[in-house]
């Protein structure tokens, strides 16, 4: 599926969206690397396949495929980090927080692009995952890294949009039916 495919599928009571997605996949604010990357994280992270499919076929035209690959390992890391650490933050026993998490996260290291572009990737899919202890955690790096705050939010309004997109496509054929 193309770009031009996925903004033709949303409907006209979502024009804003399909707007929206348009001119989010054009912000200067971010490098083509941190753009495009925020864009496959966070279609990844959206779980619907034409959505990732779309992101994914676009971005090759802008970024080299280990910026793809590391983006969707950014996904899948903080699908389970961001489901692990939520858990930790809102039941908020010491306990817990003091356990070891068990869970390898090689790719947080090994994913072979700078890790501000990484770090990045993982603010928006912790957005989408609603887990504040990853959002502040990455934005710090982020930040202590020279992003700018104008950059962690053009990635976070990327998020914000394809998340949205995704949710309406899934949401659409039932409405139809």
């Amino acid at each position: 599926m193309t770009l031009e495919t996925l903004l033709d599928r949303i409907p006209d009571f979502a024009r804003d969206l399909r707007i929206n997605l348009g001119n989010v996949l054009r912000q200067t604010d971010l490098t083509p690397a941190h753009l495009w990357g925020a864009a496959v994280a966070s279609a990844c992270a959206s779980g619907r396949e034409q959505v990732v499919a779309a992101i994914a076929s676009e971005a090759a035209k802008h970024v080299p495929p280990e910026v793809i690959a590391a983006a969707k390992t950014a996904a899948a890391i903080m699908g389970m980090n961001n489901v692990y650490y939520r858990f930790l933050h809102f039941v908020g026993d010491e306990k817990y927080a003091a356990m070891p998490a068990r869970l390898r996260m090689h790719g947080l290291r090994s994913h072979g692009v700078s890790q501000a572009d990484f770090e990045l990737w993982c603010v928006a899919v912790s957005a989408i995952h609603g887990c504040g202890s990853c959002m502040t955690g990455h934005d710090r790096a982020v930040r202590e890294q020279g992003i700018t705050a104008e950059a962690v939010l053009a990635a976070v309004r990327i998020a914000s949009v394809i998340h949205a997109v995704a949710t309406l496509l899934a949401a659409e054929p039932a409405a139809a039916a």
